[in-house]
């Protein structure tokens, strides 16, 4: 990995690992980072969740960093909070107050799957994601890029790869994050990444997609400070409901063609598939029932990649 590229990498409090152990009535999180563009901020509408998918998850808890522009002073602003559902598009906060939505995400049904997955373990997820980006800047100008360069508001450099690392940053800070009085012991678990329509509309983005997904993925694995973190990948669809049913992301097959490549060359990672069969609440999002099962299915391949039971 070329090292210069390591620009922003948080100072993750790794003595709370070590320790917290100590602490007699410490808990333990397993942290899950999800990240990506607006199908993993999050369009399911919470009044079409049953009555039990609209309860608070017990022991699994949420830090959804506030969206920021490219160029903006990373803040990560956020806070700690019981998973519900209102954290999908819409969802914003000051770093004191979260402010819900009336939407969801795939992060409802992981947290809650995860747990079924994991019994008795608590569950914590640091989401940092953002609409309308492309990893590549060929992909536009709100992208992930650490290559990127240009100047945006006032400053060179700062993207949306920044603002998910003081995000995590910020989230790891914290030593009692449920609250109870006692530090809590943060174990980065997993990386859940939504991503690849926005770069699906540019050939010079498709074509080097793989590539920008394997950078980026090993340094959020160096952000979260272990290198063989499991990773996995939700592969792109197209409700083709463009002119004539055309589909709406013309390079999109380049797109899942190169998630495919980086999940196979990766034995760390895997892809979920499942989207290809999910109904859309407009042309570029799925609907609420796609959502639920998402995070389903994101949840199970996590476990797979945890248990070496991993599907091919």
């Amino acid at each position: 990995m070329n090292t210069s590229l390591l620009r922003w990498i948080p100072a993750i409090a790794i003595s709370v690992l070590s320790t917290c152990a100590s602490i007699a009535h410490a808990k333990e999180y397993r942290v899950y980072y999800l990240g990506g563009q607006s199908n993993m901020d999050g369009f399911g509408y919470t009044k079409d969740l049953s009555e039990a998918q609209r309860q608070p998850v017990d022991g699994c808890m949420i830090y959804r960093a506030r969206i920021q522009e490219a160029g903006q002073q990373p803040e990560g602003a956020g806070v700690w909070a019981t998973l519900t559902p209102g954290f999908g598009v819409g969802y914003t906060s000051d770093g004191k107050v979260n402010r819900l939505s009336d939407r969801f995400g795939p992060e409802l049904t992981f947290g809650a799957q995860m747990q079924k997955l994991h019994p008795g373990a608590n569950i914590a997820i640091i989401k940092y994601s953002r609409g309308g980006t492309a990893i590549s800047s060929a992909g536009g100008a709100a992208n992930w890029d650490v290559d990127d360069r240009t100047e945006k508001n006032g400053r060179v450099g700062i993207n949306q790869y920044d603002h998910a690392l003081r995000a995590i940053d910020m989230a790891m800070s914290v030593r009692d994050i449920d609250g109870d009085g006692e530090e809590d012991t943060l174990i980065p678990c997993g990386i859940v990444w939504m991503q690849g329509e926005s770069d699906g509309t540019n050939e010079q983005a498709a074509d080097v997609y793989e590539q920008k997904l394997d950078e980026l993925m090993e340094l959020l694995r160096a952000a979260l400070r272990v290198d063989e973190l499991p990773v996995v990948i939700g592969r792109i669809s197209d409700s083709r409901r463009a002119v004539n049913e055309q589909p709406i992301w013309r390079f999109g097959e380049q797109i899942r063609t190169a998630q495919e490549r980086f999940c196979d060359a990766d034995p760390a990672a895997v892809l979920v598939t499942s989207t290809d069969a999910y109904g859309y609440s407009d042309p570029y999002h799925y609907d609420s029932a796609g959502y639920v099962d998402l995070g389903i299915q994101f949840a199970k391949a996590m476990y797979g990649l945890e248990t070496g039971q991993a599907e091919d």
